[in-house]
C-alpha cells in the first residue's frame, strides 16, 4: 500500500514567531519563496530541516514551520553534514550569507561541496555584513566604501560560482530576491537534485548596501542585464529579446539580433557543460555582459552519504556485527 501524499499550503511552513528583519529586506522574499517551494517537494514537515550559521539570514530557522538548528558562525555545513549522515532521508537546507559562508565558513562550505553531500545550500549574497552593521564582505566589489573600508575596499571579491565549480559542486544556480517565482522554481530544482545543490540568491540590504544589485534587479535595467538560462534553449535576453550570446574564437560575446545574426547563431545552453558554466560565471559582469541567472550547471556524481552507508554495510557483511565495546578494546590498548 502506497504512503498517502500530504498536500501542504504555504501557511503550513510558517509559525507564530515574529519575523525580525528590517522592513524591505530581501530576506522576506526568500523566506516566502522557500515556504512555497516546500509545498512542492513532496516531503513531510517532519522530514525537513533548516540549518543556519550567524548573520541576518541565519535567523531563518526561527521563522520556518519545520525543524531547525541555529548553529555558530560559519559552521552550518559541518552541523548539516552530521545531521544528513545520521538521517539521510531528510530534506536539508543550509541557510548562510556571503560573510558567514564565504569568510569564516569558507573551508566548511568548499569541503561540503567537494564531498557532494545530498543537501541544499542557499547563499544570501548582499555583499555586506549586515548584522554587524556594514563591514565589507568577501563578495563586496572592489572600491566599495563601507564601515570597515572608509576609503574603498581594496580586496578582490570572490566569484562564488567559480568557487563552487572549483570545489566540485554538482548543482549550481543563481536567482534574485525580486523574482520570487523564479526563486521558488530554483529551490524546487535544487531539492530534486541528488548531491550538493548551491543556490546563490542576490539579496538586497536596504540599510547598509541598498541597491547593490540594482543593475539586474531594477525594472528599468534588468531585462538588458540578466541572461535567464534554460537548458536546451538559445541564450537570448534584452527587453525586446533582441540580444544574445554567441561563441567567437572560444570567447563569449554579446550580439544584436538582426543584420545577418539570427537565433541559429547563438549558443544553446547546456547545463551539463562544465566549461560553458565556468565561462558564463567568468563573463557575467553587467553592464558589459549580462548576469547569468537560472540553472548554470548540473551533473551526477557519487554522493558522500550514500557511499558512507554502503561502506558500513559492506564492512558489516565482511566482518559481522559489532558493538562500541568491541571497538573500544580493539587494536592497541593499554591501562592507565
Amino acid at each position: 500500500m502506497s504512503e498517502q501524499v500530504i498536500e501542504y499550503k504555504k501557511k503550513d511552513f510558517t509559525n507564530d514567531t515574529e519575523v525580525r528583519w528590517c522592513p524591505g529586506c530581501g530576506d522576506y522574499s526568500i523566506l516566502s519563496s522557500l515556504q512555497l517551494a516546500l509545498t512542492k517537494v513532496g516531503k513531510k514537515k517532519e522530514e525537513i530541516v533548516c540549518v543556519s550559521g550567524i548573520g541576518c539570514s541565519s535567523r531563518f530557522p526561527y521563522y520556518m514551520g519545520t525543524y531547525g538548528f541555529h548553529t555558530i558562525h560559519g559552521r552550518a555545513p559541518a552541523v548539516a553534514s552530521g545531521i544528513k549522515l545520521a538521517n539521510p532521508d531528510l530534506s536539508l537546507w543550509i541557510i548562510t550569507g556571503d560573510g558567514d559562508g564565504m569568510s569564516i565558513g569558507g573551508n566548511h562550505l568548499i569541503h561540503a561541496m567537494r564531498r557532494n553531500i545530498d543537501f541544499n545550500i542557499l547563499l544570501f549574497n548582499n555583499e555586506i555584513y549586515g548584522l554587524t552593521k556594514g563591514q565589507y564582505s568577501p563578495t563586496t566589489e572592489k572600491g566599495t566604501v563601507t564601515k570597515s573600508s572608509p576609503y574603498g575596499s581594496i580586496d578582490r571579491p570572490f566569484n562564488t560560482g567559480k568557487l563552487a565549480i572549483g570545489s566540485g559542486v554538482t548543482f549550481l544556480a543563481k536567482t534574485i530576491d525580486t523574482d520570487p517565482k523564479h526563486m521558488m522554481e530554483m529551490m524546487v530544482k535544487a531539492d530534486q537534485h541528488k548531491g550538493t545543490s548551491f543556490l546563490e540568491i542576490y539579496q538586497n540590504c536596504v540599510i547598509f548596501n541598498d541597491k547593490v544589485h540594482d543593475v539586474y534587479t531594477s525594472r528599468t535595467t534588468r531585462d538588458d542585464n540578466c541572461l535567464y538560462l534554460e537548458h536546451g534553449k538559445p541564450m537570448i535576453f534584452g527587453k525586446e529579446k533582441d540580444k544574445g550570446i554567441r561563441l567567437n574564437n572560444f570567447a563569449l560575446e554579446v550580439v544584436q539580433l538582426g543584420d545577418g545574426i539570427s537565433e541559429n547563431d547563438l549558443l544553446v545552453h547546456d547545463k551539463h557543460n562544465e566549461i560553458l558554466a565556468y565561462q558564463l560565471l567568468n563573463y557575467s559582469n553587467p553592464p558589459h555582459f549580462p548576469m547569468a541567472i537560472g540553472e548554470i550547471f548540473e551533473k551526477q556524481d557519487a554522493i558522500y552519504n550514500e557511499d558512507m552507508v554502503a561502506q558500513i554495510e559492506a564492512v558489516k557483511k565482511k566482518k559481522g556485527p559489532s558493538t562500541f565495546k568491541d571497538l573500544l578494546y580493539s587494536g592497541d590498548t593499554w591501562k592507565v
